[in-house]
């Protein structure tokens, strides 16, 4: 099984139960989507849902011609050890989206038993698995967690934090540019590093606050997120301009490329480039950025 690389600077949660909200899916930007059959809908309305989302991917097959279906799909079950994750699992395996969103996970096998149930059920090898870190224990496990990544048999690709969780077990305050939760945050991104992992970002709660959004946005960036969970689809357009590279990166790490492409620095491990060393880690990471832009449709 090999993970699959895609953008996913902009995530957005859709409830499943949301039928107006599923109809604009086609029209939005987002990189991912994810459709919510936890949080988001309530316990009286959980088996509509499923139906709702059963019907809403047999109207919208996986298809390069299908708008609706360009953006990368996750489907959020409910915890299996809940009265409706069973049925959320099946439903998830049924649907063949790319991705199951599991959530609170807390230990490996929280991963490696879904895992071991797709494989039994002959799923699709094509669906991945992503994991919401949004406990205490989560954190604390983050690192054996992600070893998962690194298992060419595994299906963990990401890692999906939680915040709104995180502050609410913890008792910790998000505002002050959510200071106190720095700290679990960076170590959920290293971890997530460390399996090859990539990691999303929580949610920012406050829609209408456009510039308090942005300046997460950028934290997020800046901490080595990927990218960023989004509640409405007035966020997308900013979490996409603050997970892409500006043109000054890009023009730096093309640069960057240019000059170890010259025949004579084709052995050479570090070169000087207007007036800095630059070795050949810094072109790794160019060539990786100019990748990602190149996904994405940036100026590459």
């Amino acid at each position: 099984m090999r993970k699959t690389s895609r953008p996913r600077r902009s995530v957005l949660y859709v409830p499943a139960s949301n039928a107006k909200a599923l109809a604009k899916i086609a029209g939005l930007a987002a990189d991912a989507v994810i459709f919510d059959l936890e949080d988001a809908v309530a316990p009286e309305a959980k088996e509509d849902a499923r139906e709702a989302l059963r019907d809403y991917f047999l109207a919208n097959p996986a298809n390069p011609a299908n708008p609706a279906s360009k953006t990368e799909r996750i489907i959020r079950i409910n915890a299996l050890a809940s009265e409706w994750g069973a049925e959320d699992l099946l439903a998830a395996r049924a649907c063949k989206p790319d991705a199951i969103l599991l959530p609170k996970v807390e230990i490996p096998q929280d991963v490696t038993g879904v895992t071991e149930i797709l494989e039994e059920t002959d799923a699709s090898e094509n669906i991945r698995l992503w994991a919401m870190i949004e406990t205490p224990r989560g954190i604390l496990n983050a690192d054996e967690i992600a070893e998962l990544g690194l298992r060419s048999t595994g299906r963990l690709d990401c890692f999906v934090v939680g915040t709104n969780d995180i502050a609410k077990e913890t008792g910790t305050g998000m505002d002050g540019n959510r200071v106190y939760l720095v700290p679990w945050l960076m170590q959920i991104v290293l971890c997530a590093k460390a399996g090859k992992l990539d990691v999303i970002d929580g949610v920012y709660n406050d829609f209408a606050d456009a510039a308090g959004f942005a300046v997460e946005c950028g934290q997020g960036a800046r901490m080595g997120f990927d990218g960023k969970t989004l509640i409405h689809p007035a966020q997308i357009d900013a979490a996409n301009r603050a997970f892409s590279p500006d043109e000054a990166a890009l023009a730096a790490a093309r640069s960057i490329i240019e000059a170890f492409s010259l025949p004579e620095n084709a052995d050479k491990g570090a070169i000087a480039l207007n007036g800095r060393m630059i070795e050949r880690l810094h072109l790794a990471n160019a060539e990786k950025m100019m990748a990602k832009a190149q996904m994405t449709g940036d100026k590459a």
